[in-house]
């Protein structure tokens, strides 16, 4: 029976059929995880299930015959149950890091100390495979929620402000669509400029691996090949070291022709290890200037087009402005929410501040545009 009552009342037995229910839900969410998962991490994913199991036979043990009919798990973990099995994405594993952390074991004298320590432990394990997700959603993440909040912010601080000033609804339209086309263009423009500029001095860094045919024509004498090592970071005793193991692998003919594959000589970059002269290097992990341009005009014009739909639907004056404004605030919210699962943070709190940051933009153009606007009267 209960730690705390030989014989549990109502209220206990509700909360502990409960937990029961909830353990059960989240057992759940970590098999329908592992099942999109491989190696490690499916079974890493299937032991925390395990875990909640061992848990689930605590509240069993505890209720004995009134274990009653199964009960439904709270919304938040039927909910990811569902995303779990649809999507199995690091949302799911984001918002699990959550669930672990509000666990009320600490403070309840029916859950065993080992219970409270394993919830905690639970949520640094969901973090941790939470972790390899986010690294791969970063730069696509970080290029999506900058975009789209730049165009929700600066269209609806350059509609507001020209709307406020009383100037005519094709007017206000057509600053809209304008300022959506030069904010989605420059956008798109900087980024093509920006990865294609980084990818040119990534490959301006990147060691010629043709250099590596011009080791066994070298002066052993003169070691050429120690300066290279020295200048990537090497002590001139450990280059000298390595330049002589070099050397004396080119003994025989045929260790003349191995070293010629870059990569022999030590003169290619760990990222291109093992790529033959000639080879082309990419640098997957920034993309091309294309792909990055386009995504960005994308995501700018997918936030810069809500402000401008009353509009676009003939809305005018002061009704335009608020349907703009609430739109947009819905869209600021949702963003900031995604960026608070992601991040593990509080998704109202992010939320909250994503809209406070709009729309204190946004008030100060409607602010400017309402003064100049009188003077123009």
């Amino acid at each position: 029976m209960s730690p705390t009552t030989t014989h549990p009342t109502p209220a206990d037995i509700r909360r502990w059929r409960q937990y029961l229910a909830d353990e059960r839900a989240e057992a759940q969410v970590y098999r329908e995880l592992a099942l999109r998962r491989t190696g490690s991490e499916k079974q890493i994913l299937e032991a925390l299930a395990d875990a909640e199991g061992r848990h689930e036979d605590h509240w069993l043990m505890l209720l004995g015959d009134d274990v009653g009919k199964p009960r439904r798990a709270d919304i938040r973990t039927r909910m990811l149950a569902v995303l779990a099995r649809r999507f199995g994405s690091v949302f799911v594993l984001a918002l699990m890091q959550r669930a672990e952390a509000r666990s009320p074991y600490d403070s309840d004298a029916d859950a065993t100390p080992a219970m409270a320590a394993d919830e905690r432990i639970h949520g640094e394990v969901v973090r941790s495979l939470a972790a390899k997700g986010r690294s791969r959603l970063s730069g696509t993440f970080r290029a999506a929620v900058f975009g789209a909040n730049d165009g929700l912010v600066s269209n609806l601080a350059l509609v507001l402000g020209i709307g406020a000033t009383g100037v005519p609804n094709t007017v206000v339209l057509a600053t809209g669509v304008a300022g959506l086309l030069a904010g989605a263009l420059s956008m798109g423009a900087g980024e093509f400029v920006s990865v294609r500029s980084q990818r040119e001095l990534l490959a301006a860094s990147t060691p010629d691996p043709d250099a590596a045919t011009a080791v066994p024509k070298l002066d052993v004498d003169a070691n050429e090949l120690a300066l290279v090592y020295r200048a990537r970071g090497l002590s001139e005793e450990e280059a000298e070291a390595k330049a002589h193991d070099v050397f004396g692998g080119l003994t025989t003919a045929t260790s003349a022709i191995r070293i010629q594959r870059a990569g022999d000589a030590g003169l290619t970059a760990p990222e291109i290890e093992g790529v033959a002269p000639g080879d082309p290097v990419e640098h997957e992990e920034i993309g091309t200037a294309w792909q990055a341009a386009i995504s960005s005009f994308c995501f700018f014009a997918s936030g810069a087009v809500i402000p401008v739909l009353p509009y676009v639907f003939g809305l005018t004056g002061g009704v335009a402005i608020a349907v703009a404004a609430a739109l947009v605030g819905l869209a600021l919210l949702g963003t900031g929410a995604v960026v608070g699962l992601l991040s593990g943070g509080p998704p109202l709190k992010r939320a909250l501040r994503q809209l406070a940051i709009g729309f204190g933009a946004a008030a100060v153009t409607y602010v400017l545009g309402l003064l100049f606007g009188a003077s123009l009267g």
